[in-house]
């Protein structure tokens, strides 16, 4: 469909007539939760229960792993060609497709993002993904390593075997794919632990990945809640790897787990508070102006990388911030189902409250410009205005912290030196942006600024081809790009002797 069509599709009409999966999926079918414990999954946008899921226990984490694992031994996926494997993401990718208007709705009844944006964006790109790791399966190279006469050593990638995939609420479908795109494309067999508050379309997927060919038992999926599933996983002696999104503190236990049973890897994407630089010498600010708004409003700000720290250098300072205003103006809270709402509901009410917690807060340390507010559609809802705050200092927590919502702090800087260090003042270290026209400056910059994705004249750039992920406290290793493979098989040398 062209987004035209979308656009004038009947998402209201469909939602009433989805049927929402809910039990587990392990070894190839639904199956429920052993204890028959359920938790209620609920629309944010208007508070109304979608259905009950399977709230997964240790036990049935076990199962899941047990199953993954006959999986990856007998070598009914890992061990088939990779032309084979090839052709089973390449039509899992088409299965995507086709379900396209099923899977964003989904997304969107599960945790509040516009459908529009699931449907042009979330599902298009899971698709997108599935598809390129396919189609690298078959063209990946080993090694020979260089020896003397007699000696051959032969330098492979071997799969790690069972791999915890935990992801969490904001892309539902999207960052499942991003772990378990590589992860199958390596032959290993994933328990993939989605967040409980949005777990309808990783059970989709689990079904779609069988129907495209993905022998029974090598995709499991596990709702459940993280204090017990996510920890069930990651204490797991049989778990070679976990691959894990969501925040830094949570990320902290997944190492502690691992250190706790059998030092399994662990491949963190956490937190992030990213800056985004504009300087005076940039060519358009009008551009820089609606790129700063989205940057923070998109996705009502529950994004990892949202740049929501914006440093503008003095000269331009007041201007850009009326400029900015005005964007904001355009994004406001409305039905997530309707083609013309502008920004989605919050996941859920705790994350409501806690975000209005950062706004009210920040009502006597900085200024606020626009927004500020709690917000309903036809009086429901976990909805919050786009909010603007200036002149925040930096020790401020609007400056320090991730508030996971549409609030952006705002701050001016006068020199490069300042905006840098300005920049690089956090725990954090996942993404940048700088708005210059100085090509000199955009590397001079890029090359200071201590995070894993540096976008110049735009925001939050990426894509398939290039790795996503940060430095410090934002974690390690890299999601996207082939080097995402890395994460999920293990260098084995054969030597030989002749």
């Amino acid at each position: 469909m062209t987004v035209a069509e979308l656009a004038r599709h009947d998402w209201s009409g469909e939602a009433g007539r989805i049927r929402p999966r809910s039990d587990a999926f392990i070894d190839g079918r639904p199956v429920p939760a052993l204890s028959g414990a359920t938790f209620d999954c609920i629309n944010p946008a208007t508070g109304d229960l979608l259905t009950k899921v399977a709230a997964c226990g240790a036990e049935d984490v076990d199962r899941a792993v047990t199953s993954a694992r006959a999986a990856f031994e007998d070598g009914r996926w890992a061990a088939r060609p990779p032309a084979e494997r090839k052709a089973v993401l390449l039509r899992l990718a088409e299965l995507i497709r086709a379900n396209l208007t099923e899977l964003a709705l989904l997304d969107s009844l599960d945790m509040g993002k516009l459908v529009m944006d699931a449907a042009t964006v979330d599902v298009p790109g899971a698709a997108a993904i599935f598809q390129w790791y396919g189609e690298a399966i078959d063209k990946l190279y080993d090694e020979v390593a260089p020896t003397g006469p007699g000696d051959l050593a032969l330098v492979r990638r071997a799969p790690l075997g069972v791999v915890g995939a935990v992801v969490p609420w904001n892309f539902p479908l999207d960052m499942a794919t991003w772990k378990c795109a590589p992860a199958l494309a390596m032959g290993n067999s994933v328990v993939l632990k989605p967040a409980e508050q949005s777990p309808l379309s990783a059970l989709r997927l689990a079904e779609l990945a069988l129907e495209a060919g993905l022998p029974e038992g090598v995709l499991n999926v596990v709702p459940g809640f993280g204090e017990v599933a996510g920890r069930a996983l990651g204490l797991h002696p049989d778990v070679d790897c976990i691959a894990f999104t969501g925040s830094t503190e949570v990320g902290k236990h997944f190492l502690t787990y691992a250190g706790q049973s059998n030092m399994k890897q662990v491949w963190l994407e956490c937190g992030g508070k990213s800056p985004n630089l504009v300087f005076a010498d940039c060519a358009d600010l009008d551009a820089a102006a609606d790129m700063a708004a989205f940057g923070i409003f998109f996705n009502q700000g529950e994004v990892c990388s949202a740049n929501s720290r914006l440093y503008v250098e003095k000269p331009i300072a007041g201007t850009f911030l009326e400029k900015l205003a005005e964007r904001a103006a355009r994004y406001r809270p409305g039905n997530p189902l309707d083609p013309a709402s502008t920004m989605g509901a919050i996941v859920d009410e705790a994350q409501t409250r806690r975000i209005l917690s950062f706004i009210e807060a920040g009502r006597s340390t900085a200024r606020l410009v626009t927004g500020g507010n709690r917000a309903t559609v036809d009086g429901k809802g976990c909805f919050v205005e786009p909010t603007i705050f200036a002149d925040v200092a930096a020790d401020d927590r609007l400056a320090r912290e991730e508030i996971f919502g549409p609030v952006l702090a705002v701050s001016t800087f006068e020199t490069e030196e300042e905006a840098v260090a300005l920049a690089n003042d956090t725990p954090y270290g996942l993404a940048a942006s700088l708005w210059t026209s100085s090509l000199s400056r955009a590397h001079r910059l890029s090359e200071r600024l201590r995070v894993g994705t540096v976008s110049v004249n735009t925001v939050d750039a990426l894509s398939p081809m290039t790795p996503f992920g940060g430095f410090k406290q934002s974690g390690f290793g890299r999601d996207l790009s082939l080097h995402a493979l890395e994460k999920f098989s293990g260098l084995k040398t054969t030597w030989i002797k002749y």
